[in-house]
């Protein structure tokens, strides 16, 4: 796995990591996954991953914001297809960003000489928008587990976008509300404030490094 460049996005925790594409005249070849490429990084030290998942949506999806405790699942995420807006909202009481929000641009070229991971550890509820579509696929470092699990709707009015770029908050603006490729279960998630109230927000505590 050739890593290329680890970026530091404006939640410090959520990082991209590129990695580089063979090319040649048939198409181009990579190693996406290295356990012990990814080790090397000091933020995945120690992180295992358990689980990989496949998805495909029809452009106009919106998945999200999910998240688990019992086990933490933090996720590592990558588009092989199509166009992809990943999203990741802090959750973390006490963390100087929480109730913020960020989105990352995911799209990658065939023709590109690279593509990208983004990193969401715990802490952070994840969604994902695909204008297109598209194929993504994602490692989780906690196994799926029923009951353990909740989200917050895209639609809760106290989610702070005041850090997330402009041009992909005009997208999500223009998609998400109207779209009816979203479950009744995300639309109608939790507020940020209601969520806050419940007894297991107090399983995301943010942790100064």
């Amino acid at each position: 796995m050739k890593i290329l460049e680890v970026k530091t996005l404006a939640i410090p925790d959520i990082r991209v990591i590129r990695f580089g594409r063979f090319n040649d005249s048939r198409g181009y070849f990579t190693e996406t996954f290295r356990n012990s490429d990814l080790q090397g990084l000091d933020f995945m030290k120690g992180v295992r991953f358990l689980q990989c998942n496949e998805g495909y949506s029809r452009a106009g999806t919106f998945r999200g914001f999910h998240f688990q405790w019992n086990p933490y699942m933090g996720k590592l995420v990558r588009v092989i297809s199509g166009y992809l807006i990943d999203l990741a909202l802090d959750i973390r009481k006490s963390s100087p960003t929480l109730g913020k929000i960020i989105a990352y641009d995911m799209t990658v070229s065939p023709e590109n000489d690279y593509n990208e991971w983004i990193w969401l550890p715990p802490g952070f509820a994840h969604g994902v928008l695909l204008p297109e579509n598209s194929l993504i696929e994602y490692f989780c470092s906690g196994e799926y587990s029923p009951g353990c699990e909740a989200s917050i709707s895209p639609m809760a009015a106290d989610i702070n976008w005041s850090i997330c770029d402009t041009n992909l908050k005009k997208i999500f603006d223009s998609i998400v509300p109207k779209t009816k490729l979203i479950t009744d279960k995300d639309k109608n998630g939790f507020t940020l404030a209601a969520w806050l109230k419940e007894k297991n927000s107090d399983q995301f505590i943010y942790k100064k490094s």
